[in-house]
């Protein structure tokens, strides 16, 4: 299993609407960036991620699992555009802050830490227990 991070400005896309479309859950549309669509491309149906909440709130806020690979966005007019489905897993009992995040001498590697841009971006299976850890969930 490879771990992800999804990033929603949340007056765009909330965790509580993820959690709305329960197991059916949504594709993850708009995202106009090659780097970003290429990580969608490697994901596997199993995959986790964290739903973070950009702009507002800058925080991790949940935990989604991808139930469909890589296929064309619905939203582009360009076939080269894709994105994955994604469902809410779990809610984290406290949300992991950017700032958390960068004060945390465990993650100072972590992409999120070091460019706060890329909307979809990997994330290590050691940066994933911290995350779960600071935000009191299981890995």
């Amino acid at each position: 299993m490879a771990y992800w991070l999804f990033k929603s400005e949340p007056d765009a896309w909330s965790w509580d609407q993820q959690v709305a479309k329960g197991a059916a859950g949504e594709e993850w549309t708009g995202v106009r960036n090659y780097q970003a669509r290429n990580n969608m491309r490697a994901m596997k149906v199993g995959d986790r991620g964290f739903f973070y909440h950009s702009n507002e709130g800058k925080a991790i806020v949940g935990i989604v699992e991808v139930i469909a690979e890589a296929h064309p966005d619905s939203t582009a007019d360009d076939p080269k555009w894709e994105c994955v489905d994604v469902r809410a897993v779990k809610p984290l009992a406290r949300p992991v802050t950017l700032e958390m995040a960068k004060a945390d001498p465990r993650l100072k590697d972590m992409v999120l830490v070091n460019n706060t841009r890329l909307s979809v971006q990997p994330v290590t299976e050691a940066e994933w227990r911290v995350i779960c850890e600071l935000g009191g969930v299981e890995p």
